[in-house]
């Protein structure tokens, strides 16, 4: 049992909206639920769309098929009409839309006169859709005036109630409509409903964070905003740079002073804190950055997804230097690999960054209470007077792990010395070629042991397999339905994913590959990057790429379709 609703209308008319307090109410009554939205980078105009599907079992991406579309514009009717299902339904104001022409899809529903008539205000027609889309699915009334309550606690009680009136006219309106089916409510399953921002902004709370510093830049703004909420009760200092390169840099003076610090970016800003990365780098300074990826080059497409900065995250900056780059692949995941990040950046002492794009960061899937009982802290290898002297305390010494005992300033009577030129053990620039040879082998030994933490690729294997599709980071929910959708057909397929991209799980996937005769890696750019990176170390050529880089997230119907056509 499953739904798919899309409301769509212009930029300006609460698409946004609808669709979070839809995807809330169906979370709220038992269901499983995921939601991603589309819009332009443009204040007001241009089309915009918020797309729900819901079921009784967990999901993970979007669906082709539309049961329900609530069109608050006569363009949304354009767009999507064709992507309907047989038997699905079209909410609009017939009347408003001047929309004249026969289509037994079409639901006329008087959305600005019911607005005007319950609540007078004719910007609540957004909210009578709603109540109308509820209507058809004959769902639990109630549940939608509780999350309508919550949401819209902060506006008072008079906009509460008019939005409440709202619901309540366009859900009676439809509730008889013979073209309704019947959605059941169950109880809650006690799960959450979030974003990829919100999920790793908490988990970078969970960790420890103290401080946060970046330039707005979708995706990653809402980072800042929802930490920002909570900086006060949580004790982080929160602090919107006048750029991309200050922020980088004032989180390697954080961290340098011993609080765990992030900042998170975008391609552009990314782009401009390599030298900053390559400070960190050097100083062997921690520092997480989050990237959400968005179409490029340069401004690209703002506001739509891609991956197209994986071999960019894993090789930017001057010079060499150890980084861990890890590309969470669910809204959940994303909890954990905040918390992950900020352990390998203490322990390693080095740079790691958390690779999402725009589709992860903006979509909302329901998740499972995180066990705060399982965070673990690991601040790696800190200075203590009782093991070493005060006087030989060397903030870069050479060790056999590359990792040095790490000090903070004004800890007893520790001098931490440090510089962005190469410096000998004592911190002092030193440009003699014995000591640049001695630090560059030291930093990269790190590597050694980093790569013996790599997170192994989720493996999905069955017996027979002619076949592995392979997918990185957001792909994980279209690519896990499509290998279901073609199991279910008979096709014995593997399935791949891979959650760390840096170091490389190259003995993994290489194992992984050995076992079937075609392998189709499935990205969301044009130059198939994970599939060089996978030839570049295991060296192995994969059969196909399945490559979309419209700005659009996958659906498992396309990439099964792409399948059956590369590899039969």
């Amino acid at each position: 049992m499953q739904v798919s609703i899309l409301a769509g209308g212009e930029a300006g008319q609460g698409i946004q909206t609808v669709g979070l307090v839809l995807s809330t109410t169906l979370s709220r009554g038992g269901l499983h639920v995921f939601s991603d939205q589309e819009y332009q980078s443009r204040i007001k105009g241009g089309h915009s769309l918020f797309r729900v599907r819901a079921a009784d079992h967990p999901i993970g991406a979007p669906t082709v098929k539309i049961d329900i579309l609530i069109a608050l514009n006569k363009e949304t009717i354009d767009l999507h009409r064709a992507k309907m299902a047989p038997e699905g339904t079209v909410i609009c104001d017939k009347e408003t839309l001047k929309i004249e022409q026969a289509d037994p899809a079409l639901v006329h529903v008087p959305l600005e006169k019911l607005a005007l008539e319950t609540a007078a205000d004719k910007f609540v027609a957004n909210t009578v859709a709603i109540g109308a889309a509820l209507g058809l699915l004959r769902y639990d009334f109630e549940l939608l005036a509780i999350v309508l309550k919550q949401l819209l606690a902060k506006a008072g009680n008079d906009i509460v109630e008019k939005n409440i009136r709202a619901a309540r006219a366009g859900f009676d309106f439809t509730r008889d409509n013979p073209r309704g089916r019947s959605l059941p409510a169950g109880s809650s399953l006690g799960q959450m409903l979030l974003n990829g921002n919100e999920a790793l902004s908490l988990g970078a709370m969970a960790a420890g964070m103290r401080f946060l510093a970046g330039y707005p830049m979708t995706p990653t703004t809402s980072i800042l905003e929802f930490v920002n909420e909570k900086a006060t009760d949580q004790g982080i200092v929160v602090v919107q740079s006048e750029d991309e390169i200050s922020a980088i840099n004032m989180v390697v003076g954080a961290s340098y002073a011993g609080a765990r610090a992030m900042t998170a970016t975008s391609g552009s800003g990314f782009c401009l804190m390599t030298e900053g990365l390559g400070l960190a780098g050097i100083t062997e300074t921690p520092a997480v950055v989050v990237l959400g990826q968005r179409p490029g080059p340069a401004v690209g497409l703002p506001t739509n997804t891609e991956q197209g900065e994986l071999l960019f995250a894993c090789f930017a900056g001057t010079g060499e230097f150890p980084r861990a780059v890890l590309a969470p692949a669910t809204i959940e995941d994303c909890f954990h690999a905040a918390v992950r990040a900020f352990n390998l950046a203490d322990k390693y002492q080095t740079v790691v960054i958390i690779l999402t794009d725009h589709v992860l960061a903006t979509s909302y899937e329901t998740v499972g209470k995180f066990d705060l009982t399982k965070v673990t802290i690991d601040r790696g290898s800190l200075f203590s007077e009782k093991d070493t002297s005060v006087d030989s305390y060397k903030r870069h010494s050479v060790t056999e792990s590359g990792v040095s005992p790490r000090a903070f300033p004004l800890q007893g009577r520790a001098l931490v010395v440090t510089d962005s030129d190469e410096h000998n053990e004592e911190g002092h620039l030193d440009e003699d070629s014995g000591n640049r040879t001695a630090q560059v082998a030291k930093r990269l030994r790190k590597m050694d042991s980093l790569g013996k933490e790599v997170a192994s690729p989720r493996a999905g294997m069955v017996d027979g397999a002619t076949t592995t599709v392979i997918g990185w980071g957001s792909t994980y929910g279209a690519t896990r339905e499509a290998v279901s959708m073609l199991r279910d057909e008979g096709k014995a397929v593997n399935h791949l994913h891979m959650d760390q991209v840096w170091p490389f799980p190259a003995d993994a996937v290489a194992s992984a590959l050995g076992k079937t005769k075609y392998s189709c890696v499935v990205e969301n750019n044009a130059t198939g990057q994970m599939a060089r990176l996978i030839r570049m170390q295991t060296g192995i050529e994969v059969s196909c790429g399945i490559n979309k880089y419209d700005g659009r997230p996958f659906v498992p119907e396309e990439i099964v379709a792409a399948i059956k056509g590369r590899v039969g």
